[in-house]
């Protein structure tokens, strides 16, 4: 019997995605499947930064193909491909900027900004192009956490150059401003002030822009939901009964405005005595999980409360850069994943399918 493209389909049919739990063929990701005699070559194409699973899938692609009797050598190209998806109607793509992925709290002091980076930093090792915004015009925290010290240049005029810390594009009024110089803004300043970094940053070539959100739900909150093309967002809380009553109202907000909820992300869920091992719940326990139950969300994963993680932010090097093999690290690069196959299922951005239609007087 001769090797079909078919038989090839249908043991690809057996092949799961261990990350999606989908197999290869519902969600398309097989692609250009040629049979040459008893030889087999494919593409498996990923939606999603995953540079860390390519081996892995490689293999299970090999592996189920050499079941079918009478296969000869097997060619299983695995690549990733990261797109724009749809963000709220009536507001346009940034150019350069495929996805802008907003990580927001109800208050402050629950790790929003750690939390932010680390994931950031998850997205680019795992093979992305990756850009943070420091949305917090009050409380910049990103230059420091990064390391990142300097003026950004500006090379094209009216638009600033992004610096770089671990491999991420970064922008902050952080850079702007001496360190110890409050801004005594208004609202409207600040979030104007918001709206000229996000647009007039050159944005080089970005899968993702992690858009470390100021806390609570006020001007810059609204805007950003308002005007920016946000693809999707994040809630970041603790386990404490406090911290979730404004991690709701942030949610609220995102619903109102037509940007989805990735997640929940809960910080700081528990602590670990690095003497004794003991465990204890100082925030309370399970708050995260009951609040994605409640509102229909998905519940994306559980950080501890780990000195070593506050020590590597304030160090300039945070977790994920610091010990990029280590257990917390592998959290974060978990929960990352989970939201990167959330956004590449979501629909993707057709507008620049669409001619443009000039109309003009004859």
């Amino acid at each position: 019997m001769s090797l079909t493209v078919e038989n090839v389909q249908n043991a690809l049919k057996s092949v799961i995605d261990p990350n999606t739990g989908k197999d290869l063929i519902s969600t398309k990701s097989a692609k250009n499947i040629k049979v040459d005699g008893s030889d087999v070559s494919l593409d498996v194409v990923l939606g999603y930064p995953a540079k860390s699973q390519i081996d892995l899938i490689r293999k299970l692609v090999i592996d189920a193909l050499k079941q079918i009797p009478g296969m000869g050598n097997v060619s299983a190209n695995v690549t990733m491909v990261i797109v724009a998806h749809s963000v709220q109607r009536g507001v346009k793509l940034l150019p350069n900027v495929k996805n802008i992925i907003a990580v927001s709290s109800g208050k402050g002091g629950v790790g929003k900004s750690t939390t932010a980076v680390n994931l950031a930093l998850a997205l680019a090792a795992e093979g992305a192009q990756v850009g943070i915004l420091d949305a917090d015009i009050y409380g910049p925290s990103q230059p420091t956490m990064l390391g990142v010290r300097g003026r950004p240049e500006t090379i094209v005029e009216n638009t600033l150059e992004p610096l770089k810390g671990h491999g991420l594009q970064v922008m902050s009024i952080g850079f702007l401003i001496d360190e110890d110089n409050p801004m005594v803004w208004r609202g409207p300043m600040a979030t104007s002030a918001m709206e000229q970094l996000l647009q007039q940053t050159n944005w080089q070539n970005l899968d993702y822009l992690i858009v470390d959100m100021p806390p609570g739900t006020g001007d810059i909150q609204l805007t950003l939901s308002q005007k920016v093309p946000v693809t999707g967002a994040i809630v970041v809380t603790t386990p404490q009964d406090i911290a979730l009553i404004d991690a709701k109202k942030g949610l609220k907000m995102f619903e109102k405005v037509g940007i989805p909820i990735l997640g929940i992300v809960e910080n700081m869920s528990i602590y670990v005595c690095p003497n004794c091992n003991h465990q204890e719940h100082i925030f309370g326990q399970g708050g995260g999980q009951k609040m994605c139950e409640q509102y229909g969300v998905n519940f994306l994963g559980s950080l501890p409360l780990n000195l070593s993680i506050r020590q590597d932010a304030d160090s300039g090097k945070p977790t994920v850069a610091a010990d990029p093999d280590g257990a917390i690290s592998a959290i974060y690069k978990t929960i990352a994943r989970k939201i990167a196959i959330q956004v590449a299922d979501m629909s993707k951005d057709m507008t620049s399918k669409f001619p443009s239609i000039v109309v003009t007087n004859q």
